[in-house]
């Protein structure tokens, strides 16, 4: 698995791969990475907490580039780990920047200031955003409407908690998308599949997808896999096949 701290783009912190990508799907990876820029240290952090989930989604981004490469998708990644500000957080969410993350404490992410907080939200949050909603319109205005797939991850045990689930499917009411990758998956053999598990939209962790879907109508859904079956490079790019396969299966269906 690549080492995000050493291989982010500092310039930029966001990257789109395959712009030009031919496939109706547009790939977003909200916590693809932990880099956190120099001017903020290791937030007061070990600097080994920082290849823990609490900064990003160990094996997202490999999973989503796989799929990338094997659908022609474009690929919108942050470049910029969510303990500097979450991506994938409404404005007013109180863990928009964390102070803390599972059990622990971010010592650089205490008493901000909104002035501070703000600055953190033009620096990785905005841009993000921004670069999104520019995709989504050229390609609309392209006459092909984007089905947004968002690669997240999950840790095996949350708070003591054993997490059952290989892979999870997040949905809002609009299931046109879910519905199917939900039946592709359950199809497969041995998988446990979860419906809003780990996690649910009630969690405010929806909000990624919900933005830029809701005023085009575009279908979408949000796919977390447990990170330790991504723990290497082969295991992302099974993964990433493996998802394509679903994808393309119900392609006449949804796509």
């Amino acid at each position: 698995m690549a080492d995000a701290i050493a291989a982010a783009d500092v310039g930029n912190p966001v990257r789109i791969t395959n712009r030009g990508g031919r496939s109706p799907v547009l790939l977003l990876c909200d916590h693809a990475s932990n880099h956190v820029p120099a001017g903020f240290g290791t937030l007061g952090l070990v600097r080994e907490e920082l290849h823990r989930h609490i900064a990003w989604d160990p094996g997202a981004l490999g999973v989503a580039r796989e799929m990338s490469r094997r659908l022609d998708a474009p690929l919108v990644e942050s470049c910029i780990s969510r303990l500097i500000v979450d991506c994938n957080r409404p404005l007013d969410a109180p863990d928009l920047v964390p102070h803390l993350s599972e059990l622990t404490n971010i010592p650089g992410n205490t008493h901000l200031s909104e002035t501070e907080i703000t600055e953190r939200v033009a620096l990785a949050h905005a841009p993000y955003h921004a670069a999104i909603e520019a995709l989504v319109a050229s390609r609309i205005a392209a006459g092909i409407p984007p089905i947004l797939v968002a690669i997240h991850t999950f840790t095996p045990v949350y708070r003591g908690k054993e997490r059952p689930w290989h892979i999870g499917i997040i949905h809002d009411d609009d299931t046109r998308l879910a519905a199917p990758v939900i039946a592709g998956l359950q199809a497969l053999p041995g998988l446990c599949v979860g419906i809003n598990q780990p996690y649910s939209p009630a969690d405010r962790v929806y909000y990624t997808l919900e933005r830029h879907k809701r005023a085009h109508g575009l279908k979408a859904v949000m796919i977390e896999i447990r990170n330790d079956l991504v723990a290497t490079e082969e295991d992302e790019k099974q993964w990433g096949k493996r998802l394509t396969r679903i994808l393309g299966e119900i392609q006449g269906e949804v796509l």
